[in-house]
């Protein structure tokens, strides 16, 4: 099954709140966010946004210059529908990290809880990251959570990466200046306890 194909079907025949990764709201990604200083007019994408609720979170704390990109449209979907006529408010892409073409300097703030650890091949992350170079503007933000080190090795069926914080933050280089990193124990629907690390960082001037 083409890695489409899965997510459509996870978003189709699984309930939202039920899922691993469901988080009735992303508090630790709305803090690192705010913390990063950025005005309401700001341009943040939420990469796998899918159909979390930070998007909700987001536009609730005044930001108005907000995108979510996810591989499954059924996830968009629902958080559209989710977000009713506030759903206008925000752009929505349907698209594959490893090769979208994203618009060039575009992004005050890159957001990414639980993609990364998707990208098991050294082309798909070196294409991530040179994704996030080209569309985030220099001095911006970037803030992408992984599965840290001793979290599982699996996710709905597909492998994963795990990092330690200081692996997280080599996946991107020298042009990428580390400002912090944290952990957090995600506890899922079903009980289970998720370790995440996150890598928050600058993209430094070139």
């Amino acid at each position: 099954m083409r890695s489409k194909d899965h997510w459509e079907n996870v978003y189709t025949t699984k309930p939202t709140d039920s899922v691993s990764w469901f988080q009735e709201h992303a508090d630790l990604s709305l803090d690192l966010i705010r913390s990063t200083g950025v005005g309401k007019d700001a341009g943040i994408i939420d990469v796998g946004g899918g159909a979390s609720t930070l998007v909700d979170d987001l536009l609730a704390d005044g930001y108005s210059d907000l995108s979510v990109l996810d591989l499954s449209e059924a996830a968009l979907g629902v958080a559209r529908k989710r977000l009713g006529d506030a759903e206008k408010n925000v752009r929505w892409i349907v698209a594959d990290i490893t090769v979208v073409d994203l618009p060039s300097k575009r992004y005050d703030i890159w957001h990414d809880r639980a993609v990364f650890h998707f990208l098991t091949t050294p082309a798909q992350r070196a294409a991530y990251v040179q994704t996030v170079f080209r569309s985030v503007k220099p001095g911006g933000h970037v803030i992408v959570a992984a599965f840290a080190e001793n979290g599982p090795l699996e996710c709905s069926g597909l492998p994963v990466m795990r990092y330690r914080p200081d692996e997280l933050h080599e996946q991107f280089g020298e042009s990428f200046k580390l400002l912090a990193h944290c952990t957090e124990h995600h506890q899922t629907p079903s009980g289970k306890v998720q370790p995440f690390v996150y890598c928050y960082c600058r993209l430094l001037p070139s």
